[in-house]
């Protein structure tokens, strides 16, 4: 699990600060090129929505890279979040083997 120091950067943010800002490629040249409605591309880059699988899917066609590291980002900015979240205290650890269902 991630350490529970300061949040994670969320996927939009270093798409925005890595992949489009670097070749001055705007939120609508970007919607334009992986075929969504600019709002879509809007949402994700000002962390309003995360990446969904299709998403990481065109990323990672558009910048030469792999869906898993766009999948990789989003899972562990919302694991993070979710263990700020979710308190675990009153969970018991159930034992392999046992027969649940009885």
């Amino acid at each position: 699990m991630l350490k529970r120091g300061m949040p994670p950067v969320h996927p939009g943010e270093i798409l925005k600060e890595m992949y489009l800002e670097p070749i001055n490629f705007s939120i609508t040249d970007l919607a334009e090129n992986l075929g969504l409605a600019r709002r879509t591309v809007s949402l994700l880059v000002n962390g309003h929505s995360g990446i969904s699988a299709g998403m990481a899917l065109r990323l990672s066609k558009a910048f030469n890279t792999t869906p898993e590291l766009w999948m990789n980002m989003q899972r562990n900015y919302d694991l993070w979040f979710a263990a700020k979240e979710i308190s675990l205290d009153k969970i018991r650890y159930i034992k392999s083997g046992k027969n649940l269902a009885a």
